[in-house]
């Protein structure tokens, strides 16, 4: 059963624009995903929100409490922690799915939460 969809576009440019300041990216971001390009971080970013409007966007989530991270085949996924975990959990949530794309200027993600 679908308990949550989440969907969120960033436009690479502003996002680059807005990173410059790096107290941005550190507060977004872990040390781990600060490490690539401002398409992935852009993605990133999406994947992130998504997940934030999957997940009803409750206030308190910490951005640092959730990872995006790629397997072996470089399919992207969540690694969460503290009040992402704890929501998700209270969603009865068994299996989040992420997709993540960048062209065009453009960064996509689309979150489907599953019990």
């Amino acid at each position: 059963m679908i308990v949550g969809i989440g969907i969120d576009v960033c436009p690479v440019e502003r996002f680059a624009s807005a990173a410059a300041r790096e107290r941005l990216l550190a507060r977004l971001f872990t040390p781990a995903e600060r490490d690539s390009s401002m398409n992935r971080m852009a993605g990133r970013f999406a994947a992130k929100e998504a997940l934030a409007k999957a997940l009803g966007a409750p206030a308190g989530l910490s951005w640092h409490d959730v990872e995006v991270r790629k397997d072996d085949l470089g399919k992207p996924y969540f690694h969460y922690t503290g009040t992402i975990a704890d929501r998700v959990a209270a969603l009865g949530i068994a299996t989040v799915h992420l997709s993540i794309t960048h062209d065009a200027g453009i960064a996509a993600a689309v979150v489907v939460c599953e019990a």
